[in-house]
């Protein structure tokens, strides 16, 4: 059996954006940086389903900055519609050492990724694949670890050119997510916003130096470094957890108004408990 395997490293700076302005960088970085080639106009699904122990053990790490801390979970790319176990996802350890994320990961069909980290058992791999499956047995046996949220969204990348081949920036929208009905083929799910519809999330990810040229950019559109997660972001829109100081409220980043009136975008969905506010790690 063919290795299954990837694992990268690389450094990730994160802006909150709004949809507009996204696509007005977009349009400047499109100049110097090529369309992704899976990225198709108009940018495809990520689904991710988080894991995390019944003390939230993963969210806890990230709200204290450990320097070294880690996550697991299954990622499916394209619409959920209409997933099956054949259906090939990764299953994908995260974790952050110190400034570094390193991601590892192994692309399953989704009968065997369930079995895996739902059913708890081991699973056909090649020997170049063992370590990495032992991991993850490893991880969700001896923390009882279970499924927590899924986030979902709209995503669109462009990969650098030339000097820049290290490069890669994707634009994240619609982001949103659920609490429950784990399965990715849940015929309509209770999705809501995680994050307000009119912004996205714009991450610069680099194997060694931000270009300069990023920079200015970044500069120049007045773009602020933010500390968002978007499972964080999840885990307390649900209230599963207090708000943080990290939590991206609404309130904060109010829609342009305009002069026709607007439906409510969430209306129709779910309305997660409110959380209240927390002050920040101890």
């Amino acid at each position: 059996m063919a290795s299954r395997l990837h694992a990268f490293n690389r450094f990730e700076l994160k802006y909150l954006v709004p949809v507009e302005q996204a696509a007005e960088i977009r349009d400047e970085l499109a100049e110097r940086m090529d369309r992704d080639l899976n990225s198709p106009v108009g940018g495809y699904g990520v689904w991710s389903l988080y894991y995390d122990t019944p003390q939230l053990r993963f969210y806890w790490e990230k709200i204290e900055g450990l320097k070294f801390r880690r996550k697991l979970r299954i990622r499916h790319y394209g619409n959920p519609d209409g997933v099956t176990d054949e259906s090939p996802v990764c299953v994908e350890i995260k974790q952050r050492v110190n400034r570094v994320t390193q991601k590892r990961r192994i692309t399953l069909p989704y009968g065997g990724a369930r079995q895996l980290c739902d059913g708890r058992e081991m699973i056909e791999h090649s020997p170049k694949e063992s370590a990495f499956i032992q991991e993850v047995l490893e991880l969700v046996v001896r923390l009882n670890l279970q499924p927590t949220a899924i986030t979902g969204y709209q995503r669109e990348a462009l990969v650098g050119r030339n000097a820049d081949t290290g490069l890669r920036v994707t634009f994240d929208r619609r982001i949103r997510g659920r609490d429950r009905d784990f399965h990715f083929g849940t015929p309509n799910p209770e999705n809501r916003f995680t994050i307000p519809p009119h912004l996205s999330v714009m991450e610069i990810k680099v194997n060694e130096r931000t270009p300069y040229w990023i920079t200015d950019l970044a500069a120049r559109r007045n773009l602020n470094l933010i500390r968002v997660s978007k499972y964080v972001q999840s885990i307390e829109a649900f209230g599963l957890a207090p708000r943080s100081v990290f939590h991206v409220h609404e309130a904060a980043h109010p829609q342009p108004t305009t002069t026709t009136p607007t439906t409510n975008p969430l209306s129709g969905q779910r309305q997660a408990h409110v959380a209240p506010l927390k002050a920040g790690a101890q």
